[in-house]
């Protein structure tokens, strides 16, 4: 039997992994159950939505599933629907991971959040150092996770670019960095971080740049969360430029790893996780 057709057939005991989203994709589907073929762990994962968190949550309780993701808008109302919440979704108040402990009676639901610990790992592999500058562009969860990850690092030199005034100056006085407007204006730092929808893959802005090209120019590195497609325009000027970057298909994987590993306590190999990740993106 080939390594892609090692999981067993469904059954009873076979355990189940979810994600709550507004708007369901596919990526999570595909990284996880094909990672459970390769395995060969008997698990299955299935994306849903709802209108009804609540109860949605005491479902995962009720019928013991064994993990749930969890992505906007959900993401701070499950904080009042789990048991603990460990310090990455305790700083955020952002949960985009559930762990239920079935051992425990009736289940144990435990938060974390696994895109604030994928920055981290990021920040660490490329050997960002805390002397360093940073521009974060972006005011929403994300950007909080981010924003978050970097000062908890010791970044001191940070700004929040945003067009939210109210949210931008809220992040920056959150995380002890400036702010400012986004208005056009030239910025630069040395790491520059894109956490917008500017150069998603069908998006309005799906062709512009998020920052200048002085930015770029400028910049130690370039770091784009959009994940879809993984080779930005940001990206692709950054590594026309010859300046390092960092994908969101990066971030995507490892948050996705990190889960997986919480859920099933098998780490998969780097080149595993690079393969699920292109798999899930397709």
């Amino acid at each position: 039997m080939s390594p892609a057709h090692r999981k067993p057939p469904l059954n009873k005991d076979t355990r189940v992994c979810i994600s709550l989203a507004g708007r369901p994709s596919n990526i999570g589907t595909r990284f996880h159950n094909h990672l459970y073929d390769v395995l060969g762990l008997d698990f299955l994962y299935k994306a849903f939505t709802t209108t009804d968190i609540v109860a949605a949550i005491g479902g995962v309780r009720a019928l013991g599933i064994r993990g749930c993701s969890v992505s906007m808008p959900f993401k701070a109302d499950v904080l009042a629907l789990v048991d603990e919440v460990e310090p990455s979704a305790q700083t955020l108040q952002s949960v985009n991971t559930i762990v239920n402990d079935l051992s425990a009676p009736g289940g144990r639901l435990t938060a974390s959040n696994t895109d604030y610990l994928a920055v981290q790992q990021l920040i660490d592999d490329n050997g960002l150092t805390s002397r360093q500058s940073v521009l974060i562009r972006g005011s929403g969860g994300m950007a909080s996770a981010v924003g978050a990850a970097f000062a908890d690092r010791g970044f001191r030199a940070g700004t929040i670019l945003a067009r939210n005034a109210d949210a931008g100056r809220a992040l920056a006085d959150r995380l002890g960095y400036s702010y400012q407007s986004d208005s056009g204006a030239p910025h630069t730092a040395d790491i520059v971080v894109n956490v917008t929808p500017i150069g998603m893959a069908g998006g309005a802005e799906e062709h512009d740049l998020a920052f200048d090209e002085q930015a770029i120019r400028n910049a130690h590195t370039v770091f784009d969360v959009v994940a879809l497609p993984s080779e930005t325009p940001l990206i692709a000027a950054a590594r026309q430029a010859g300046i390092g970057v960092i994908t969101g298909a990066q971030v995507i994987a490892l948050q996705a790893a990190e889960q997986f590993e919480r859920y099933t306590g098998v780490r998969p190999t780097p080149e595993q996780i690079a393969e699920a990740s292109a798999i899930s993106r397709a």
